[in-house]
């Protein structure tokens, strides 16, 4: 066989690795899912914010968002938010969640788009066939009055009651917040 067939040959061996690039179906229920979470939880931060101020956006993350992402999750899944410094010790990652954060910090520290932090793979969770999808939350202005640098002492003081063991501050603008997690149950044949 000459340079020329083992090349094709080659190239037709390395095609089923290149389909595998483009994300299974389940992966636009994960997006769907995650931005509805997003959808929602920033617009009930925002009229909890204008209507009575910073600290109910506390109460807001506290319990609505946990709410909000039960309602999302259904019977074949989980929708929620994790990080690697969370504020609700209920959304710390497991431990392939937190090589997916980690990688997240890598990209964007070497310069990626927070936008383009997307991540997926199917899973073996006790008996289950679980597909995993994450994307990362950059912090935008609206984060950075309860997990920036600079909160307010009244602020801080409410978050500290609601939340003793805290790690969630001491962000910048753009830095990563953390990531939307969304797991759905698969066929145990797909």
């Amino acid at each position: 066989m000459g340079l020329r067939g083992l090349s094709l040959a080659l190239l037709c061996l390395a095609a089923p690795t290149f389909a595998q690039d483009a994300p299974p179906p389940w992966v636009g229920e994960a997006r769907q899912s995650a931005q509805q979470l997003g959808t929602q939880l920033k617009q009930a931060l925002l009229t909890a914010i204008e209507s009575e101020g910073l600290i109910a956006a506390i109460e807001v993350c506290q319990r609505q968002a946990p709410a909000i992402a039960e309602e999302l999750s259904g019977d074949q899944g989980s929708v929620g938010r994790t990080a690697l410094r969370v504020r609700n010790p209920d959304n710390r990652p497991d431990a392939w969640e937190q090589r997916i954060l980690a990688e997240f910090e890598a990209r964007l520290a070497a310069g990626e788009a927070p936008g383009n932090l997307e991540r997926f793979a199917i899973r073996r969770l006790d008996d289950r066939r679980v597909g995993h999808w994450m994307k990362a939350i950059p912090t935008d202005g609206l984060c950075l009055a309860c997990h920036g640098s600079e909160i307010a002492p009244e602020l801080r003081q409410a978050i500290e009651q609601r939340y003793p063991e805290d790690q969630a501050t001491g962000f910048g603008p753009g830095s990563l917040r953390g990531a939307f997690s969304v797991q759905i149950e698969l066929p145990s044949s797909d």
